[in-house]
């Protein structure tokens, strides 16, 4: 299924090798070497720099660079080092006591890139509307700070309500007041592992508490209500001999077992992979991954074309509320991180999200203690479970009671779109997977995200964001040449760019959809979309070169490095990309840059850098990026919505800025906030009935 086959891509500044620009063509455009010939004009440059160029009114015309179009420091020089920085990623990624280092490759453009394909289809969708006039296009506006910025929404929120900064914590998780550990040496190699909370990570916590037993190992887990576990209020006594214990047991492990054996047993143990390990991996290779003619990688999403639905389904929807997708009727069945914030854009697009709970089975969102205001128990007063799901009305359900689907078939009939990210045959068991859904709603696009698709001897295992990054060798090119790998990011990676895939191809199926009447089923897979990101470094492996870690930095700059500031835990990231700029570089600091820089102010640092041409930026933490920084003030990173329970506070805004629509975000809900009102309004059902159905258990 190729939804853009026929449309043409116009390519600027450095953008035709850039991974929107691949993202696009993995649709079926066309590459094209004139703007005003174009349907799709991308580029690195900004509104200013193209704005006299004859680009046509009815050109999506998509902008990606380091600090947006327009604001106070938009005309900065930067790079990935610099624009991670600025953004907060580069900030908790590394070792306590050491200076921060970056993410594999270009982390923070590629997921600024995956957030401009969302926005790329959504106005895509948007122009094909007689809402918004036909034909008519506009200029959308992603800035690589502000993206990084989105992901940091665990530093956000305890910073906002309990003054605490996330801290670099190495080969660890940061879960706003615990610090999970999750790379273990191996005797050969790395592997990652983390303990996870309740249903989630139960069986896999046996599993490893029953491997320690088997192996003769000491093993204080033993013993333990996996079900009652959680990681947010584990005792940190406790925390460290556990994790003294699993450290020695994983020492006495090889690769080959933790992939042989701990697969076999079902614990959540991966092995950290090397590019090459990547290139070979059977999962990708049954799935044809890299049956492409260099070998590389093109997809980012499956896309499965329906059958033509009779009548057709429907060409243009209406609705009251802003943005790109106005009108468009989601049904949200997914959960946690990936699911949860692929709903959240689409309803912070102007889609009509309903949002399927469970008290039984609630969102792991919703459990999580992080910060003082929420407490153990309560489903409504987590500001993370907030964060990810404002734009949405909740419906809670117990799917298990057979007369759910008095309240789901309507729900089914009504949705333009379903969204889920449950373990691969999970659906299925419910009657609600591709092929039943399409029974009762024949043009419906659904969209289904997994850690390793819905297909291939893979899919049904489980993993996590860090999954995603051990197996695509992201965790393993992060770090330090002479020390162990660090998680790439103390921030989700994986987990906050797979639902930007997901979103833009829903917004292609649907605008597919209104042009064919079929509908369309969307396998997106967060490890494929990791590897994605690895590219250039599969290329390097493919080559026969064994590509390492290298700190902070870059083949394709000259110069680069992070650098102390005055002040604890003050630093800049200082980029040169030629040897002219570095020259002019060490004309102003002298030869040794970190004495010059140790006893400057950070931010007089930056400002007198950038002055000279040179690409500077201070490496922000949640204080400096939420209370300092223009940049991001001047965007509306942060929307202040008025929560039941917590209040007033700020909510990370989808990072898109679009010329003809605005985006109007409304606070996320309780559990079960509107069953009444979905059952009565969508579902037609009266008072009387309502009723019934609550007497019966059905809204749990």
């Amino acid at each position: 299924m190729k939804p853009l086959a026929g449309h043409r891509v116009a390519t600027l500044g450095a953008m035709q090798d850039r991974p929107l620009a691949r993202y696009l063509l993995s649709l079926g455009a066309q590459p094209c070497d004139r703007v005003e010939d174009a349907s799709f004009v991308i580029d690195d440059l900004g509104l200013e720099a193209t704005r006299d160029l004859p680009i046509s009114a009815s050109a999506v015309h998509v902008s990606v660079t380091p600090f947006g179009s327009g604001g106070p420091i938009s005309g900065w020089r930067a790079g990935e080092l610099v624009a991670s920085a600025m953004g907060g990623a580069l900030r908790v990624t590394g070792e306590p006591g050491l200076p921060p280092v970056k993410e594999a490759l270009d982390a923070c453009t590629f997921h600024a890139d995956m957030v401009a394909a969302c926005g790329a289809m959504a106005a895509h969708y948007a122009r094909g509307s007689d809402r918004h006039g036909h034909g008519r296009g506009q200029h959308v506006d992603v800035s690589i700070q502000e993206v990084a910025f989105s992901r940091n929404f665990n530093g956000v929120l305890v910073w906002q309500f309990d003054r605490r900064k996330l801290e670099r914590v190495g080969g660890a998780l940061a879960y706003g007041k615990a610090k999970v550990r999750a790379i273990w040496k191996l005797a050969d190699g790395w592997c990652f592992h983390s303990l996870m909370t309740g249903r989630l990570g139960a069986p896999a916590n046996q599993a490893l508490s029953d491997w320690m037993d088997d192996a003769g190992m000491p093993n204080p887990l033993a013993g333990t209500d996996w079900l009652s576990y959680n990681r947010s209020t584990l005792p940190a006594e406790t925390r460290a001999i556990w994790e003294a214990a699993i450290a020695a047991f994983f020492a006495s492990r090889t690769k080959l077992e933790i992939a042989d054996e701990g697969h076999r047993r079902g614990i959540n143990a991966c092995v950290v992979n090397e590019p090459a390990d990547v290139l070979a991996d059977r999962h990708l290779q049954a799935r044809g991954f890299f049956d492409t003619p260099s070998g590389l990688p093109e997809r980012f999403a499956v896309l499965r074309e329906g059958a033509a639905a009779s009548p057709p389904a429907p060409a243009v929807q209406t609705g009251d509320r802003p943005g790109p997708l106005a009108g468009v009727k989601v049904l949200d069945f997914a959960w946690a991180l990936v699911g949860s914030i692929t709903t959240k854009t689409l309803g912070d697009m102007g889609a009509e999200v309903v949002k399927i709970e469970s008290r039984t089975r609630p969102d792991l969102a919703r459990l999580d203690v992080q910060v003082s205001a929420s407490e153990h128990g309560n489903l409504d007063d987590k500001p993370w479970f907030a964060h990810l799901n404002s734009s949405k009305r909740s419906l809670s359900l117990d799917m298990k009671n057979p007369r759910a689907r008095e309240i789901l078939n309507p729900l089914i009939e009504w949705a333009d779109v379903v969204v889920e990210n449950f373990s691969p045959g999970t659906m299925a068991k419910l009657g609600l997977d591709y092929e039943a859904l399409v029974q009762r709603n024949p043009g419906i696009v659904m969209v289904s995200g997994s850690v390793f698709g819905q297909t291939g001897p893979m899919a049904q295992e489980w993993g996590v964001d860090g999954t995603g990054g051990a197996l695509s060798g992201r965790t393993y090119l992060t770090g330090y040449p002479d020390r162990d790998p660090v998680i790439p990011g103390a921030v989700p990676y994986g987990d906050v760019i797979v639902p930007f895939v997901m979103a833009a191809s829903v917004a292609a199926g649907l605008q597919h959809r209104r042009e064919t009447g079929r509908g369309c089923h969307i396998d997106a897979s967060m490890y494929e979309i990791c590897v994605q990101q690895m590219r250039p470094s599969l290329a390097a492996a493919l080559a026969g070169e064994r590509p390492q870690r290298m700190g902070n930095a870059d083949p394709q700059v000259h110069f680069q490095d992070v650098f102390p500031a005055m002040g604890e835990d003050r630093w800049v990231a200082i980029s040169a990309f030629t040897a002219a700029e570095y020259e002019k570089l060490t004309a102003i600091t002298g030869s040794d840059i970190a004495a010059w820089t140790a006893v400057r102010e950070d931010r007089a640092i930056a400002e007198q850098l950038q002055a000279a041409g040179i690409a500077c930026g201070v490496v922000q933490d949640a204080e400096d990026m939420i209370e300092r920084d223009a940049q991001i003030a001047a965007r509306g990173a942060l929307i202040t919505l008025d929560h039941p329970i917590l209040g007033p506070f700020g909510h990370i805004a989808t990072p898109i800025r679009f010329s003809h629509d605005e985006l109007a975000p409304f606070r996320a809900p309780r559990i079960g906030e509107h069953c009444r009102e979905i059952a009565r309004d969508i579902c037609g059902l009266d008072d009387a009935a309502i009723d019934e159905l609550t007497q019966a258990g059905v809204f749990q």
